[in-house]
């Protein structure tokens, strides 16, 4: 009688564009001089899901497997090839478990020496930040790592929703309105109604019904905490408060850059920025903001997020902010990059469906929620076609709703192109969303046609709302100057003799506004790092005598 027949071994993952590189003889060299080597046994385990990670494993000898939450492999990598992902080098716990497939050996590297490399080493720190950046982008398209319960259609679940994507966590939604997953894991968990949303990190960690800092800080995300005092304080990580965290710092200051939810704005939300200089393939807003919180930190400033700042006032030596959290800090100057906050669609009935069916961003996240249902996008700039094209990969129809008579008005020549030769996406000029309907969820919504006053109901599950946006600077109070729109005014004050405030210079001495939230500002990506790179030298300026103008 013959043996059964043996299962063939696991094969090495191939690689996908670049995300699983082989390190060549020099650059393992490069790495056994920060790492040591490890020898491993058939199936030991070097990470488990859900725990903080303390090394970088790169494989001498052998084989090791990487298994998700729910223990399914997903990689096998040989000698040469290394684990982990962006996570690694932001404090985050592993969405996976890493084990030896067979005895052999590995390299491991602390984690700050890790740091070092990728932000020192051109070559070497490149091909592991590349790899990384990838592997993040390709385990949010699959809706690996974080597992959320609950209804789409709630708030509380749809707030969760939100931090994951901001903050680029891999994640997937398991919808207890239409996911049999959800009901099978919500009866093996006895949940209650009360419990909702769950969020499991690792296949093992439960937080029932967590408020959206318990999973910042279950998931690493706020494991930098500020001292009382500093001499720069940024409010607002997007480009323009990256590039200040970046310039401020890196020129000696002691920097903290704050963000109510994640780093990266507007940006972050952007599936591929084309037209930003030096990217001629263009590049994900995503993967900008990676590049450049780890450019902020290389420079040693603390990443103080999610924190949203509440209030802002003078002090005798400088200023005072406190923060949502009840953290109070005494920076000797500010710089407010706080940009815009989405203006809502004055539609009949809408606000009944603000968060659940409406979105403000089109990313992979809300691309895999929306699957091939028709969606509906408002708006005529550029975000609006960006969203159009993006979601026309994946939706069987598009509808771009647009109050302007010109597609080209508002929007750049490029785009205009993408957008009217899609054949998924149809363009409704000069029309706007008067109505929205639906039960639980939002069903249809109700587009008129502005000259003509004809109305067209569309068949839509799913909101896009680009209309522009308005200054988030509330937080400030009203002492600080504003023009007739709420954006801050900077600069010398027209009339006041002598005046030597520095041009981005808000009314409050040593507080500096830069970016969208500025009066005057071009709002531009590209405008916005210029602004925060040029406010340095202003604060600096502004230090040097003590504080004082005159």
């Amino acid at each position: 009688m013959s043996d059964p027949p043996t299962a063939p071994p696991p094969q090495e993952t191939p690689d996908a564009l670049g995300a699983y590189p082989r390190l060549t003889p020099p650059q393992l060299q490069s790495l056994r001089e920060h790492g040591t080597t490890v020898e491993v046994a058939e199936g030991q385990v070097l990470v488990r899901a859900g725990e903080p990670l303390d090394s970088f494993f790169a494989v001498l000898e052998g084989r090791i497997a990487v298994t998700d939450g729910d223990g399914r492999q997903i990689e096998v990598h040989g000698p040469g090839r290394f684990a982990g992902d962006i996570g690694l080098l932001e404090g985050q716990p592993s969405f996976v478990s890493i084990a030896a497939l067979e005895r052999g050996s590995v390299l491991a590297v602390p984690i700050p020496a890790l740091e070092r490399i990728v932000t020192s080493d051109p070559v070497l720190g490149d091909v592991i930040l590349r790899a990384y950046l990838i592997r993040r982008s390709l385990a949010i398209g699959a809706g690996a790592g974080l597992r959320i319960v609950g209804s789409r259609f709630s708030p509380d679940t749809r707030r969760l929703l939100d931090l994951a994507a901001r903050n680029r966590i891999p994640h997937r939604l398991l919808d207890l309105d239409g996911d049999r997953a959800a009901e099978t894991i919500a009866q093996r968990l006895r949940l209650d109604v009360a419990d909702l949303p769950v969020v499991i990190v690792g296949g093992s960690r439960i937080l029932r019904h967590p408020s959206v800092a318990e999973v910042a800080a279950a998931l690493g995300i706020a494991n930098a905490r500020p001292g009382p005092s500093c001499e720069l304080l940024v409010v607002g990580a997007g480009p323009a408060g990256l590039a200040a965290a970046v310039y401020g710092a890196s020129d000696g200051l002691s920097v903290v850059l704050s963000d109510a939810v994640a780093t990266g704005g507007q940006a972050a939300r952007s599936a591929r920025i084309e037209n930003y200089l030096g990217f001629p393939a263009g590049i994900s807003g995503a993967e900008l903001a990676e590049r450049a919180r780890l450019q902020a930190a290389k420079f040693g400033a603390t990443v103080f997020a999610p924190a949203a700042a509440e209030h802002l006032a003078p002090a005798d030596d400088g200023l005072t902010v406190r923060f949502t959290d009840g953290t109070t800090l005494s920076p000797r100057a500010v710089v407010v990059a706080t940009g815009m906050e989405y203006r809502r669609l004055a539609a009949r009935n809408l606000e009944r469906f603000e968060y659940t069916s409406v979105y403000y961003a089109a990313t992979v996240n809300e691309a895999r929620e929306c699957g091939t249902d028709p969606v509906v996008v408002v708006g005529g700039g550029n975000s609006a076609g960006q969203a159009a094209v993006f979601l026309a990969a994946t939706a069987s129809r598009v509808h771009l709703v647009v109050r302007g008579a010109d597609l080209g008005k508002d929007m750049s020549r490029y785009l205009v192109v993408q957008v009217e030769e899609n054949p998924r996406v149809t363009v409704h000029l000069q029309s706007e969303v008067v109505e929205a309907a639906g039960g639980s969820r939002l069903e249809t919504v109700t587009v008129e046609h502005r000259p003509s006053g004809d109305r067209e109901e569309l068949a839509t599950a799913h909101l896009f709302v680009f209309i522009g946006a308005v200054p988030a600077t509330d937080w400030l109070g009203p002492g600080i100057q504003r023009d007739e729109r709420g954006f801050l005014l900077t600069g010398p004050r027209h009339g006041e003799p002598d005046d030597r405030t520095q041009p981005f210079e808000t009314s409050v001495p040593g507080v500096f506004a830069v970016g969208d939230a500025r009066s005057g500002s071009v709002k531009r990506m590209s405008a916005a790092v210029g602004e925060g790179a040029s406010v340095v030298r202003m604060v600096h300026d502004y230090l040097a005598t003590g504080g004082c103008r005159f």
